[in-house]
């Protein structure tokens, strides 16, 4: 029945509409005079979702951001650390050291491959978890309406919105020039970046740049970010091991793409009086972009 409605979807809607296919016909949504999705619906359920408008700037002072580099195996966690932390993917595989209060996953393949862990996450009823709309539909499959206890908060990539047109990268310069929050790399109209995440969330091949922009939504003035390697992307991440491991694509837009995307998030958080401290010493991600420090010396 699926591959019937998306054959129909097909024929019945342009190309730039072709993202929305595995939602309809069943997802129902509703918008804000702002643009974020207030209001969802998938198979017939009511799907509780968080105001985006009530998180901007409810928070303060520092966060951790949990990414999942090999680099994240060499740290000692005595205690967790004494500040709310945002996961990133697998990174709930430091549930009993860090104090998760917020968590991203934005890859549908990683929805798909760690189910049990997925399971995990959206049982904790302390936790706010952002994720798309496809996200939500897979939850919302897989580990049903009923099992999912955690807050959820939905955002979209700002160049593919629920059942509006793909917007191309080199048009969303372009497309957001009136958006104030939103601002573009120099000569790049494909790399973004936003403090007001409900006008969509730039991608830049990554989850640690959707949590970056999260984090300035949510109010937060100094991020500590753990696992934010950018290299030895044959490696495991620090949760895999060899036989288990998902594939890594960020080598293949590391120099094009992120490091650009990076440095000009790095621009605006300065603009904002955000620090960003990367906790990776050994990061590929140059300190010139984020300061660097050893996580030890700051958390011990």
């Amino acid at each position: 029945m699926g591959s019937f409605f998306k054959q129909i979807y097909r024929y019945t809607h342009k190309r730039p509409y072709r993202h929305n296919e595995n939602l309809w016909p069943y997802m129902r949504i509703s918008r804000a005079p702002s643009g974020e999705i207030i209001s969802l619906n998938f198979r017939g359920q009511a799907i509780p979702i968080v105001s985006l408008a009530s998180l901007a700037g409810a928070f303060s002072g520092p966060v951790m951001l949990a990414a999942t580099g090999p680099s994240v195996k060499d740290i000692r966690f005595k205690t967790p650390p004494s500040l709310p932390s945002m996961g990133l993917n697998g990174a709930w595989s430091l549930n009993e050291s860090v104090d998760f209060k917020f968590y991203v996953i934005v890859d549908m393949g990683f929805l798909d491959q760690r189910p049990e862990m997925v399971a995990e996450i959206v049982s904790d009823p302390k936790l706010t978890l952002f994720t798309t709309a496809h996200g939500i539909a897979r939850i919302v499959d897989r580990v049903s309406l009923a099992r999912i206890k955690c807050s959820l908060a939905l955002i979209e990539d700002a160049a593919f919105k629920i059942f509006q047109p793909k917007i191309p990268a080199t048009e969303l310069g372009h497309c957001y020039a009136n958006v104030r929050c939103a601002s573009f790399a120099d000569n790049r109209p494909d790399i973004g970046f936003t403090t007001d995440i409900r006008h969509g969330v730039f991608d830049a091949g990554t989850v640690a740049y959707w949590a970056l922009q999260i984090a300035a939504f949510l109010g937060f003035s100094e991020l500590y970010i753990i696992g934010l390697d950018m290299n030895n992307f044959n490696k495991p991440r620090f949760y895999e091991s060899e036989s288990n491991k998902l594939p890594s694509f960020l080598a293949e837009s590391f120099e094009d793409l992120i490091v650009p995307a990076f440095t000009h998030a790095s621009n605006q958080l300065k603009k904002k009086n955000i620090r960003v401290v990367n906790l990776s010493l050994q990061s590929a991600i140059p300190s010139q972009i984020f300061e660097k420090a050893d996580y030890h010396q700051v958390f011990y």
